[in-house]
């Protein structure tokens, strides 16, 4: 097996640049073994990612941030989806309760200044803390490139704070989504159906209208990005609202 250690960017992107997702995540179970691990937010259509990756790789770690603002929904959709593809699921929580941060810092997402310090409290710290204690070396992210101005800079292969990720479905389109949906007979989150295309928090949540993009609906307009997938000297920036997920 490659160590991590060994990989150049420079040299497997252009061997992975169009090749299928499945061969992606077949490269990174060889490559990285043990260390390899996956993050999910149980989004929209988080159901794409874990099918294509718990096909090839069953009893991959996959990681979720539980932040203790998901929509009751999302809860539901994670117990499904967990029971439906026997998922070997790792659930991280920040190291604050929801009613303790509101009490002494109140609701800081409310405005820009504010939202990158609830964005490393809620959500980046308690993926670093998992990512240390699965001893991942590199992880698989569903991200695309078409979803934020950050992820349409992205290669299938990158390093983010000394890990790699691994990025499979990288150049798909909403229809190519789709489409593996509905051949697979997988669901959409449930809340798809009320409007919504990007599904975070209750708080920072919303349905987008005719004409918005998929990740309008977001961070109250402040930002693109939570922080989880922009390396952190970069996040304060991104978090402020570079967007003018």
């Amino acid at each position: 097996m490659t160590t991590s250690s060994t990989v150049q960017l420079d040299t497997i992107n252009p061997q992975l640049d169009g090749k299928p997702a499945e061969e992606v995540i077949r490269w990174a179970g060889e490559t990285f073994g043990d260390g390899l691990a996956m993050t999910s937010s149980f989004g929209a259509q988080s159901a794409v990612m874990l099918h294509l990756v718990t096909r090839i790789i069953p009893d991959l770690p996959i990681i979720l941030i539980d932040t203790g603002y998901l929509f009751p929904e999302t809860y539901l959709f994670v117990q499904d989806l967990t029971k439906q593809l026997s998922l070997n699921l790792k659930v991280y929580t920040p190291r604050v309760t929801p009613a303790r941060y509101e009490a002494l810092h109140g609701k800081t997402w409310e405005y820009a200044e504010g939202l990158s310090h609830y964005h490393e409290v809620f959500k980046v710290e308690p993926l670093q803390r998992a990512l240390e204690e699965l001893n991942v070396t590199a992880w698989l992210a569903g991200l695309r490139s078409d979803q934020t101005d950050h992820r349409a800079t992205l290669r299938t292969v990158e390093k983010q704070d000394n890990l790699y990720k691994v990025h499979p479905i990288l150049n798909w389109s909403r229809q190519d989504v789709g489409g593996y949906l509905a051949k697979h007979n997988l669901p959409y989150h449930p809340l798809v159906e009320q409007g919504y295309a990007s599904i975070g928090d209750t708080h920072s949540s919303r349905p987008i209208t005719e004409g918005e993009d998929e990740r309008d609906g977001r961070f109250g307009g402040f930002a693109q990005e939570c922080g989880i997938h922009i390396p952190q000297s970069e996040a304060e920036n991104e978090s402020l609202g570079s967007s003018g997920l």
